[in-house]
């Protein structure tokens, strides 16, 4: 039914508290004359309730201003109680107490209309949906220590520069600078409004009241609320698919417990523990990421996950972004398998086409438990038996299209993610209804901080650091990302220390020559590796503790973290040098300053904040939602994406019932 327009001479406007939002629009009805008695003598009351009526004077100004201060938020059209919007000298405010919302005419500064606009919410619902917004504004809002310069992201008038916390009239308040010196006073109470910024590029702070940052919520608004209903259409296929649930194999359980060297971390223990969970209590496929830093244990809970499939009479597969991770994972699972009735292969570009063919062939079959691979066993032309189980390693190296591939032509695919990218607290609750997530952030026992030096580039800080390592019979990585002139930098360090065996590898060798040379250098064969960042992903390998990064300021954050981590994989203190050129750029130092901070384990996290929390997101949600979320913050973008998930799985459930 079309409602019509009605005017009217009085609106009362409640403020968004506690108090409000327990009472239904009838108490505001039935209390209305002690309401406004109220008002007079009660701080509380006058602080929080807004009597408008025709021809009163009001500054225009001043009342957008004191329905911000009363916890309204700015959109473009209202379509919920608790939201505002302007249109030259027109308001649009759906009060918390009403049903229906109302336009304000204003002439000048006085208010020459008042009416009700053709639209109603059912009130329980409405009341419902706020109670949870406002939930998720305090959630995703993660504030913390501020200091004068952070960037500060505000619901209503976007992104700000803090300047102080101070108070004016017995109240406190946050100040944010906008451009051309506009300032913001947020107040106290209402911080959740606020969030970090935390983006990957410098952000636009543009004046406040500009249309700018209206524009720009819109459309990322419209752009999460797409990428949700595409999330919610995988997710829902994959529920509808079922397989039988696993079951528990003690006896091999027990001998793969046995022939792991170390002592599982709390995180290991509790990452399988959800795994069998997920396999032995459901016949909804898994689909769960293993999200842990780098040499945290990822690949013993892969490595027990695809024995579940090969107990349970299932194949299992792994792909790897490079053939070398492939080769060394190979390596490791037949050495851990040994003894065991258990077939394993090896499926990249190293073999002939005739070994690929034979190799297919046994998948086919069923003669071929586990297969590890690169992307090759995406091929059209492979096909298992009976894949239960398909573990992606590094998953944040591989497009979207890539691993909706083997979901598509098997819906049924139990899949285990790893990602070293580690997901920020903010992207895995808005996640989190979707995907299983587990973190894994407890370092294996013993296991020491990398050292992290940061110096200019010396040929006596690079002698003195091999000569250490070599002491000790250890072994370096010697970082030079310029295949070009790579040559040159292997014989300099053979001049520098020519007792020490040299080796090369960068990306332009033939994968086999590449395979031999790191097989080379995990028998100890070689004493310093000169490499490119090809050596970013990879396997532990625990007689390497040494470090030393040619061009530092030239590596990004995540990237130089990740490459630290390629050291200090045993119980040896790890040593990493980062070494810079004379002239290093402002940003560069920056990042250089972040990594020594980060130098604790886990660090990660920290990193995270910095940097890889925008990476993070771009490979997980996307890379091009990546560019969206710099317009908004990831805090933000995250906020309206947990809550378009939440607004379209509450229509689907009320079109499911009805």
């Amino acid at each position: 039914m079309e409602l019509s327009r009605k005017e009217t001479d009085t609106i009362l406007i409640a403020s968004i508290t506690p108090y409000f939002l327990e009472k239904g629009n009838f108490w505001f009805e039935e209390n209305f004359k002690k309401i406004i008695e109220a008002r007079k003598t009660q701080s509380f009351f006058e602080d929080n309730l807004l009597l408008l009526e025709k021809n009163q004077q009001f500054n225009f100004s001043q009342l957008l201003r004191k329905l911000d201060e009363m916890g309204y938020e700015v959109v473009q059209q209202v379509s919920a109680p608790g939201e505002i919007s302007r249109r030259g000298g027109t308001v649009d405010i759906f009060p918390l107490n009403s049903i229906r919302p109302v336009r304000i005419g204003f002439y000048g500064n006085s208010i020459e209309s008042l009416e009700w606009l053709p639209m109603e919410v059912e009130e329980n619902e409405a009341r419902k949906r706020l109670k949870k917004k406002l939930k998720n504004q305090k959630v995703y809002s993660q504030l913390g220590a501020l200091k004068s310069g952070d960037y500060l992201v505000h619901l209503d008038h976007g992104i700000g520069v803090y300047q102080e916390e101070i108070i004016l009239e017995e109240k406190e308040y946050h100040v944010l600078q906008y451009a051309a010196g506009d300032k913001l006073y947020v107040p106290k109470e209402l911080e959740r409004k606020l969030s970090r910024y935390v983006g990957f590029t410098k952000p636009l702070v543009s004046r406040l009241g500009s249309s700018i940052w209206g524009n720009t919520k819109r459309r990322v608004k419209e752009e999460t609320e797409k990428l949700a209903a595409e999330l919610l259409s995988i997710y829902a296929k994959r529920q509808i698919a079922t397989r039988q649930a696993y079951f528990r194999d003690e006896d091999m359980d027990g001998r793969i417990r046995e022939t792991f060297p170390y002592i599982e971390t709390p995180d290991q223990i509790q990452a399988i523990a959800d795994i069998d969970k997920d396999l032995e209590e459901s016949e909804l496929p898994m689909d769960r990421i293993i999200c842990g830093d780098v040499g945290f244990g990822k690949t013993e809970i892969a490595l027990r996950t695809i024995m579940k499939a090969v107990s349970g009479g299932r194949q299992a597969a792994m792909i790897c972004p490079t053939t070398i991770l492939a080769s060394q994972h190979f390596q490791n699972f037949q050495s851990r398998l040994a003894g065991l009735p258990v077939k394993t292969a090896l499926m990249s570009r190293l073999q002939s086409k005739t070994e690929q063919g034979k190799i297919a062939a046994k998948l086919k079959s069923g003669e071929i438990d586990i297969a590890i691979g690169t992307h090759r066993l995406l091929s059209s032309d492979i096909e298992f038996k009976n894949l239960g189980i398909l573990v992606i390693d590094d998953e944040q190296r591989f497009g979207v299209q890539q691993k909706e591939k083997l979901k598509k032509i098997r819906p049924g695919l139990d899949i285990l993610s790893l990602s070293a990218t580690p997901i920020p607290r903010t992207l895995y609750l808005a996640l989190s209804s979707l995907k299983k997530i587990t973190i894994v952030k407890t370092p294996p026992l013993e296991r020491l901080p990398v050292k992290t030096f940061i110096k200019p580039w010396s040929k006596e800080t690079i002698k003195k650091a091999i000569l250490e390592e070599l002491q000790r019979k250890g072994q370096i990585y010697y970082l030079y990302n310029r295949v070009e002139t790579i040559e040159g930098v292997a014989k300099l360090l053979k001049e520098l220390v020519p007792e020490a065996r040299i080796g090369i590898i960068h990306g332009r060798m033939s994968e086999r020559q590449m395979l031999k040379t790191m097989e080379q250098f995990q028998a100890k064969e070689i004493d310093v590796l000169v490499a490119t960042t090809i050596i970013e992903n990879g396997l532990d390998l625990p007689n390497v503790n040494t470090l030393i990064v040619a061009d530092a300021g030239r590596l990004g954050l995540s990237q130089a973290y990740q490459i630290r981590g390629r050291v200090g994989r045993s119980k040896t203190q790890a040593k990493a040098y980062f070494l810079h050129g004379k002239k290093l750029t402002d940003l560069a130092r920056e990042r250089l300053k972040a990594l020594r901070e980060a130098e604790e384990l886990g660090s990660g996290y920290k990193i995270a904040l910095r940097d890889l929390e925008i990476r993070g997101a771009g490979n997980i949600l996307g890379k091009e939602q990546a560019g969206t979320i710099n317009q908004v913050g990831l805090n933000l973008y995250c906020q309206m994406l947990s809550e378009a998930i939440e607004r379209m799985k509450e229509t689907s459930h009320q079109i499911q019932e009805d």
